[in-house]
């Protein structure tokens, strides 16, 4: 058998494959206007937040930016499968800080005029310190700015708009370590 006689028939299957996916509707997904008057954002906080905290055997702060939002649905259906992405940055800067991507409204939809639960972004990257002063008194902690995307229907990534990150620290240093054979204990509850 040649080797024209075996192509033949894969080359016969790819024409009649490929004229049917031409005849096949393409699925359309939404627009970035459709995701922007689908959707209204109300920003509830930004803060920093302790990502680790250690005191033993070397002391050690991970802050790092968070925004807390929420969405209300502007359409006339329920609004589930809507993924966020927030991305942490200084104001002109190119690179950013971190970022996090989130499936956050899956199963429980919000109603038409609803609002979300609220949702919290947490950047994945920070500052680091060794305790919660040395954030206070350095210049390397810097402001930033959080911009927050949507993605809904198989839409790109939306840009619902962008919002500066408070300098509020939301963390409480533990008092001193009780040492007890070279390691921390816990101090005894009342």
């Amino acid at each position: 058998m040649s080797a024209t006689r075996r192509l033949l028939p894969g080359l016969l299957a790819l024409a009649v494959l490929s004229s049917t996916l031409l005849v096949v509707p393409a699925c359309k997904s939404t627009t970035e206007e459709e995701v922007k008057a689908a959707m209204e954002i109300e920003i509830l906080d930004t803060t920093w937040v302790e990502k680790e905290y250690k005191t033993w055997p070397k002391p050690m702060l991970k802050l790092v930016p968070a925004v807390v939002f929420r969405i209300k649905n502007l359409t006339a259906e329920p609004m589930k499968y809507v993924n966020f992405n927030g991305i942490f940055k200084e104001k002109l800067a190119v690179e950013n800080v971190g970022d996090q991507f989130l499936a956050a409204i899956r199963n429980d939809p919000i109603a038409p005029g609803g609002w979300s639960e609220p949702i919290t972004l947490k950047s994945n990257f920070g500052y680091e310190g060794t305790t919660l002063d040395s954030f206070k008194n350095t210049i390397e902690f810097k402001p930033l700015w959080v911009k927050i995307y949507a993605q809904w229907k198989g839409s790109r990534h939306t840009l619902l708009g962008e919002w500066p990150v408070s300098m509020k620290i939301d963390f409480k240093e533990p008092g001193i370590p009780v040492i007890q054979g070279g390691k921390p204990v816990e101090p005894k509850k009342k």
